[in-house]
C-alpha cells in the first residue's frame, strides 16, 4: 500500500463518514425510545465506521491490515456492547427514578397547595365569627346575660375547633417530616376502642347516630403506641359519625387474620364513589357526592393522619364500600412476647 498519507485519510473519511452519519440518523430516531438500544448504537457506530474505513483503504482486498482491523473491531465490539447495554439500563433506571421523583414532587406540591387552600378557608370562617362576636361584646351590642353567655359559648366552640385544626396540622407535620417517634408496647385493642367509643359516642348521640363495638369475636393485642392508636380509632369513628345520617349506626369490629390483627369501622354513609376510594386518605380530600360533609367538618386531615399513624406502625389501611355505607379496615402487627417492648 503505497498511497500518500493524505490519500489514505481521504479514503478512510470517505467510507467512515457516511457510516457515522447513518448512525447519527438512527440515534436521532431512537431518542424517544429505548435508552439501552441508543447507547448500544452509540458504541457500535465508531467501531463500524473504523472497520468500513479500513476496508475502504484496503481497496476491498484481503490484506494483513484488514484481517487485523477486523479482529480488533470484533474484540472491541465484544467488550463494549455488553458494557453499553449495562450502562444503558443504568441510565434508563436513573431516568425513570428521576421522572418518578419529579412526579411525586409535583403531586406533593399540589397536595400542599390544596391543603393550604382548604386550611385557609376553614380558618377564615371561625376567625371571622370570633371577631364579629367579640366586637359585639366589646361594643355593648350584646348586653343581656343570656345573650352574653350564648356568645361566650359560641366563641369557645369556635376556639376548640381552631385548636383541633392546629393540632391536626402539627400531627400531620410530625408524620410527614419523619419526626414521629413511637414507643411500642402490647396494646389491647378492646381498651383502645372502648375509650374511643365512649368519647366519640357523645357527638354521635347528639346527632342521633348509634356507635357500638361488636362484643363477639376475638379482640387481639397489637404491638403499637397507645396514644397514636387511640388517635387512629377516634379519627375513623369521627369520620364515620360525621358522614352517617341520623338514626344510622357505626359498628367497630376486630379480629385476627394470620399474623395480623384487623380492625373494621363500618358506617352508613351511603357509599363512596369508586373513583374516590383511592383518594379518601389524601390530605384535604373531602367527598361531596355520596358522603356529604357537614358544614363544620374538619380540615380534611383526619383520615390522612390515620393513614400516616398506621403506616408508622408497619400496618396498612384501606377503604371499601360495604352494605349501606363504607368500611375502613386497619391491619396491625400482633404483639409478641419477645419484642413487645421497643
Amino acid at each position: 500500500m503505497n498511497e500518500q498519507p493524505h490519500v489514505v485519510v481521504a479514503v478512510a473519511l470517505a467510507f467512515s463518514v457516511p457510516v457515522a452519519a447513518l448512525g447519527a440518523v438512527v440515534l436521532h430516531r431512537m431518542r424517544r425510545r429505548s435508552i439501552t438500544a441508543a447507547v448500544t448504537v452509540l458504541v457500535l457506530v465508531p467501531v463500524l465506521a473504523a472497520l468500513v474505513g479500513v476496508i475502504g483503504v484496503s481497496g476491498f482486498m484481503y490484506t494483513p491490515l484488514l484481517a487485523g482491523a477486523v479482529v480488533v473491531c470484533a474484540a472491541v465490539a465484544v467488550v463494549t456492547v455488553p458494557a453499553a447495554m449495562m450502562l444503558g439500563r443504568g441510565i434508563a433506571s436513573d431516568v425513570m427514578w428521576l421522572h418518578e421523583a419529579r412526579d411525586a414532587e409535583r403531586t406533593a406540591e399540589a397536595s400542599r397547595r390544596e391543603l393550604v387552600a382548604w386550611i385557609s378557608h376553614d380558618l377564615r370562617t371561625p376567625l371571622a365569627g370570633i371577631r364579629a362576636m367579640s366586637e359585639a361584646l366589646a361594643d355593648g351590642v350584646v348586653a343581656e346575660p343570656d345573650e352574653v353567655a350564648d356568645y361566650a359559648r359560641r366563641i369557645r366552640g369556635e376556639t376548640v375547633r381552631l385548636s383541633g385544626m392546629v393540632d391536626d396540622l402539627f400531627q400531620l407535620s410530625r408524620i410527614t417530616s419523619g419526626a414521629l417517634q413511637l414507643t411500642l408496647s402490647a396494646v389491647p385493642l378492646h381498651d383502645v376502642v372502648s375509650e374511643a367509643v365512649a368519647v366519640e359516642g357523645v357527638a354521635a348521640a347528639r346527632k342521633g347516630v348509634v356507635v357500638r363495638a361488636d362484643v363477639h369475636g376475638t379482640w387481639p393485642v397489637v404491638r403499637g403506641s397507645d396514644p397514636e392508636l387511640a388517635r387512629v380509632v377516634r379519627n375513623l369513628l369521627s369520620n364515620a359519625i360525621r358522614h352517617t345520617p341520623p338514626d344510622g349506626s357505626v359498628v367497630v369490629m376486630a379480629g385476627v387474620s394470620g399474623d395480623k390483627a384487623w380492625l373494621r369501622v363500618d358506617d352508613a354513609c351511603g357509599g363512596i364513589p369508586e373513583e374516590d376510594l383511592d383518594r379518601v386518605f389524601d390530605v384535604a380530600f373531602r367527598g361531596v357526592t355520596a358522603r356529604t360533609p357537614e358544614e363544620r367538618s374538619g380540615g380534611g386531615l383526619g383520615l390522612a393522619i390515620a393513614r400516616g399513624l398506621v403506616k408508622a406502625h408497619d400496618g396498612d389501611i384501606h377503604a371499601c364500600n360495604h352494605g349501606p355505607g363504607c368500611r375502613f379496615e386497619v391491619f396491625l402487627p400482633l404483639a409478641t412476647t419477645a419484642g413487645a417492648e421497643s
